[in-house]
């Protein structure tokens, strides 16, 4: 990703992006070069704002317009953020910015504006990524053309599906996004059983999200303390947080961590084998968010694409299909260009 920007205005069409997080704010523009048979990508002139330094979204994006000298100009906007993008007016979830999405694309005067959930945007990056941006778990082999899935434990469990389609004669792909992280948790053994039943006595459903999530770590930590130990925790010593518990297991200092670590890394297999399923994702399976790429090396001696394969008379599925774990640092602003380049 280079940071230049351009110099003369005779860049007429500018490609405006963005990555909205509770925290963060990246904004960056973006340009296409093209290739034989090949789509390259210059994401530049990024930069990074704190949200709380200032009262709204139009606010930021109005202060990077001004800085990089872009009044005036022609803009098309794609901005990826966490939360639902289906009506006009957003709510943020960790924010209090309530804005219009109408409203703000005639305030800050772009020519287009398109919002997309942040896991549209990381599917979206995914037919880009370089052999650098990622790291394959175990075998299978990729079938260009066929649907792509994804899935990241993160603050939760997002999910989205990419399938092909030619529009006008043009081949594109399109984000299929849903709430596939809250489906039915299906234990397939009697420990996970035990941590199922462990926090249905806490919570009134469990769903893949409560195992697969930074949250998923620790309540599978509290699970197995009980299960194993009986014992509950009862003071703020022996609460754990979800990188605690990473830490420990993979120093080796924390018996129970490993063991909460590795049901994580099981139970991400067999979800991510659904997925597969689900979308016949011959395109593979991509695992995303913040936690896994800890701890790459684990999940490759771990059962995970034993459990992904293993799913019976459909195991020829998952078996072809390759699973990858993605190590790009900004695959929002990526996957945000792709979308606002695309014919």
């Amino acid at each position: 990703m280079k940071t230049n920007l351009p110099q003369t205005k005779e860049h007429a069409n500018i490609n405006l992006i963005a990555d909205i997080g509770g925290t963060n704010i990246r904004l960056a523009l973006a340009t296409e070069k093209l290739c034989t048979n090949t789509r390259d990508i210059d994401i530049h002139a990024i930069e990074t704002y704190q949200c709380k330094e200032f009262s709204s979204l139009a606010d930021v994006i109005a202060h990077y317009i001004e800085v990089k000298e872009l009044n005036g100009l022609v803009i098309n906007a794609c901005f990826a953020i966490a939360c639902p993008v289906d009506n006009d007016l957003i709510s943020m979830t960790n924010l209090p910015w309530q804005f219009s999405q109408s409203e703000l694309k005639q305030a800050l005067n772009l020519h287009t504006l398109r919002f997309i959930n942040d896991y549209t945007a990381i599917a979206m990056a995914i037919p880009l990524l370089s052999e650098q941006q990622k790291v394959k778990i175990g075998g299978g082999e990729s079938i260009a053309g066929k649907p792509i899935s994804v899935c990241g434990p993160g603050t939760g469990l997002g999910v989205a599906n990419l399938v092909p389609l030619t529009i006008s004669g043009n081949e594109q792909w399109h984000c299929i996004s849903g709430e596939g992280g809250h489906i039915d948790f299906a234990p397939v053994n009697e420990i996970e059983q035990q941590v199922m039943n462990f926090i249905h006595g806490i919570k009134k459903r469990v769903s893949y999200e409560q195992l697969l999530s930074g949250y998923g770590l620790e309540q599978i930590y509290q699970a197995l303390l009980f299960i194993n130990h009986d014992k509950e925790i009862t003071t703020i010593e022996d609460k754990l947080t979800a990188k605690d518990i990473t830490t420990k297991a993979l120093n080796g200092t924390c018996p129970v961590c490993e063991q909460t670590l590795t049901l994580f890394c099981d139970v991400l297999g067999s979800f991510a084998g659904n997925l597969a399923l689900i979308m016949n994702s011959q395109g593979g399976v991509y695992i995303a968010g913040g936690i896994v790429p800890r701890f790459i090396d684990y999940l490759k001696e771990s059962d995970f694409r034993m459990r992904f394969e293993t799913k019976g008379r459909l195991s020829c599925i998952t078996e072809q299909a390759p699973t990858y774990v993605i190590t790009e640092q900004q695959p929002g602003l990526l996957g945000a260009a792709a979308f606002v380049l695309q014919k």
